[in-house]
């Protein structure tokens, strides 16, 4: 079953989603803003998020957009707006799927297995993983896997697709420009992104930008994954 994040501000419908959800052995965890949101999906692991768009404090498209900055996971997005033009501009905003309101539990239900199909490989297709190692960590990619010394990280979407990226040029200088391009598939942005991201990377590392072991920061010229030197290690 999938972790699933509600975006809800309407207590009554937040309610029966996480009813349904929870009856169908989901596990939900439920917001009522967006910047709750944002705050849930930077910490937590979803396999899939519910969005509506008319929250308190931001537009849900907004919301989109920001979502898309930090997180691939799947967004469905529940609205009650029908204008053709509205739907296709929020799915090439990153929404993977819609619901128009008022909508069934067996209809969210359907769309919600449609969307965690395409976002979940076959396990009969994925080939045997080549497994990421740098010093004390291994990364799946197949399997979306990482582990310190043995331990497992508990990862978001994006801070994993930002460890295997460098992982697999360890030793390596990665501008900043090819990080937003390849992690984030942005032209164009803002490095405070990625600045907040290594700074939850560090922190579930056990390291600092004063104290790096693995991930270290070229000020000017771009961000290097590497084995600590015998002295940085416990």
């Amino acid at each position: 079953m999938a972790r699933v994040l509600v975006v809800e501000d309407d207590q009554f419908v937040r309610s029966a989603l996480i009813r349904h959800l929870t009856d169908a052995s989901h596990t939900v965890r439920s917001v009522g803003t967006a910047l709750e949101a944002l705050r849930e999906v930077a910490h937590v692991r979803f396999d899939l998020v519910i969005l509506d768009l008319g929250l308190p404090d931001l537009d849900g498209s907004e919301a989109l957009k920001m979502l898309r900055g930090i997180t691939d996971v799947p967004v469905i997005v529940a609205t009650a707006r029908d204008d053709e033009r509205e739907i296709v501009r929020l799915l090439n905003a990153g929404a993977d799927d819609y619901l128009t309101k008022p909508f069934s539990v067996e209809h969210l239900s359907a769309r919600m297995a449609a969307v965690l199909r395409r976002a979940r490989p076959v396990a009969g297709d994925v080939p045997p993983s080549t497994v990421l190692r740098v010093g004390g960590l291994a990364i799946d990619p197949l399997r979306r896997e990482a582990e310190l010394d043995g331990v497992r990280l508990d990862l978001t979407r994006r801070e994993f697709d930002l460890l295997a990226f460098l992982a697999g040029r360890p030793g390596v200088v990665v501008a900043r420009k090819e990080l937003l391009a390849e992690v984030w598939q942005q032209s164009y942005g803002d490095d405070q992104t990625i600045d907040v991201h290594l700074s939850w990377l560090r922190r579930k590392l056990g390291e600092t930008a004063a104290r790096p072991r693995y991930l270290h920061t070229l000020r000017g010229v771009g961000v290097k994954l590497e084995p600590p030197r015998p002295e940085q290690t416990p």
